[in-house]
């Protein structure tokens, strides 16, 4: 089946800014109905304003998808505005970096509800809708972190793991249902974005970085990939009905990473983390 963006709706979490942003304007531009929600009002708005003149139509609210009741809400006024739905962008997302021993409960809490409940919570408010239209599609943002483990990133991971295994097994169900909905798991590599910006960060094992020096080495190098190419990407995914759409070369080398080396992969990270930590010791004690 075609999967036509014109005068099809769209609803997407994280719209304010990043990745959210550049696929609301691209859905805009390829004329579909948007349904916009972010947390952050403000950038919200603004990536409103900029999909006006492009979009068949647009709608706002502001929307916390670690809060259940407002994601629900928020699906049943897009349903009362335009009755179905196609698509479902699961976007919005947050980063915790820090050792296990150095998180609480709250901090996990934190992450999961966020990264993984926002993420359910949005498939199954949408997914009546999705059902309603001639077709329908679920577009999970996870990561690459949810093809492969990374010391100081176990909620992270934990997270987004969830996100790859729910996604998979709704696939599974709606193909045996020959439904006419769909699903794709989207595993970005480094995007330039604001997420680490904007991430929680702990106290860590391994290499002692500042959080400005990590700040700065996620977007000075290991954020490679614009959001507007990742939005590209994403959608020609989707259309493409891809279960695994990855975002970027370091996702892809990672994927390759995980399907040689599944379980040696690990100690190959801690090696080559642990002659950084060396380095750095060696580098802070010749000052």
């Amino acid at each position: 089946m075609s999967k036509n963006l014109k005068k099809s709706v769209v609803a997407i979490t994280g719209a304010g800014s990043g990745i959210g942003r550049a696929l609301a304007l691209q859905c805009a531009r390829e004329g579909a109905f948007l349904a916009l929600a972010d947390v952050n009002e403000q950038q919200l708005k603004e990536t409103s304003e900029q999909c006006q003149s492009l979009a068949a139509g647009v709608m706002y609210d502001r929307v916390d998808v670690a809060q259940r009741d407002e994601i629900y809400a928020w699906a049943n006024k897009v349903s009362e505005k335009f009755g179905s739905a196609n698509v479902i962008i699961n976007n919005a997302g947050v980063n915790l970096s820090g050792s296990v021993g150095a998180m609480t409960d709250q901090d996990f809490q934190w992450q999961m509800d966020i990264n993984f409940w926002g993420v359910t919570h949005g498939t199954r408010a949408f997914l009546p809708l999705l059902k309603k239209a001639d077709w329908g599609h679920v577009i999970n943002i996870s990561s690459l972190f949810g093809l492969i483990s990374m010391p100081n990133q176990s909620a992270y991971n934990a997270s987004k793991y969830a996100v790859r295994g729910f996604s998979e097994s709704l696939r599974m169900e709606l193909a045996l249902e020959n439904s006419s909905v769909s699903i794709s798991c989207v595993h970005p590599g480094g995007i330039k974005t604001n997420i680490a910006n904007s991430s929680r960060i702990l106290e860590q094992v391994g290499p002692k970085l500042t959080e400005e020096q990590q700040k700065n080495e996620f977007n000075n190098k290991l954020a490679k990939t614009t959001p507007e190419q990742a939005a590209a990407i994403i959608l020609s995914g989707m259309k493409k009905n891809k279960s695994r759409i990855l975002v970027g070369t370091d996702a892809k080398i990672i994927d390759l990473l995980q399907r040689l080396l599944p379980a040696k992969y690990q100690a190959i990270i801690v090696r080559v983390l642990g002659l950084r930590r060396a380095q750095l010791e060696r580098m802070q004690t010749a000052e």
